[in-house]
């Protein structure tokens, strides 16, 4: 790891929006450092396009809603080397109508979603305040603005995310530390690989669906530019999906 270099932390960093998240900050001249649950193979492969861009890149695999898991993982090299970016990108879906859905369908959502933004940010802000400056993003959807049938537990984590980072907004702005959202609409990935997308992209402006990097670039934006005055807002990439 350069000692120049400014470090980024990328909480679900190994597939999809997290993916090129960290190639997009990799290109920028960041260090990576990257965690993810249990795909070993997609980590390392994202490991492998990092460093061919000429940047380090550590991984760390561990389930950020177990509180335990994330302070061993992070909770060393964290407080010797704060990270100067912070993307909170891990999050799953499991979509079920709220009459059908089952208590451990609400629970994983909720716990992997909202708590696992406990569980990092809990290890992270001590350092991170002490060092008096960083920006944190937040990868919230669309869902979480407006709602969305079929994803209520989805939609109360990603819009309790958007109230978490408006108030430690006003926690942490004083310390020069930035927080914002970025809330992307339909996204191809795998994720999204199952919707209904005959029937949303007519409810969609540009009548296109969004990319990995159209999500990456303004990430970079809120991560890069020198001349900051963006705190605590929610931006939205969607195509006008939410107006």
């Amino acid at each position: 790891m350069s000692e120049t270099k400014k470090i980024a932390l990328i909480i679900g960093g190994s597939r999809g929006i997290g993916k090129a998240i960290a190639l997009r900050l990799a290109k920028s001249g960041f260090d990576l450092w990257i965690t993810y649950k249990s795909n070993h193979i997609a980590a390392e492969e994202t490991k492998k396009e990092i460093e061919s861009l000429k940047s380090f890149c550590q991984l760390f695999a561990f389930d950020i809603s177990d509180h335990q898991a994330t302070n061993e993982a992070l909770g060393k090299i964290t407080d010797e080397t704060p990270p100067d970016v912070v993307v909170f990108n891990a999050g799953i879906a499991r979509d079920n109508l709220m009459v059908w859905m089952t208590k451990e369908e609400w629970d994983s959502v909720i716990s992997t979603n909202l708590d696992g933004f406990y569980n990092v940010m809990h290890v992270l802000l001590f350092p991170m305040l002490r060092q008096k400056k960083g920006r944190i993003v937040i990868i919230s959807s669309t869902s979480g603005q407006i709602g969305q049938a079929g994803q209520v537990n989805y939609s109360a984590a990603k819009a309790g995310l958007i109230g978490a980072a408006k108030a430690l907004a006003r926690e942490v702005g004083r310390k020069n530390i930035f927080v914002n959202v970025v809330s992307p609409g339909v996204i191809e990935t795998e994720m999204t690989s199952d919707l209904p997308k005959d029937k949303i992209l007519p409810l969609i402006p540009l009548q296109r669906f969004g990319q990995v990097d159209d999500v990456a670039s303004v990430v970079n934006f809120l991560c890069t530019e020198e001349d900051m005055y963006i705190h605590g807002q929610v931006i939205g990439v969607n195509g006008g999906l939410a107006i």
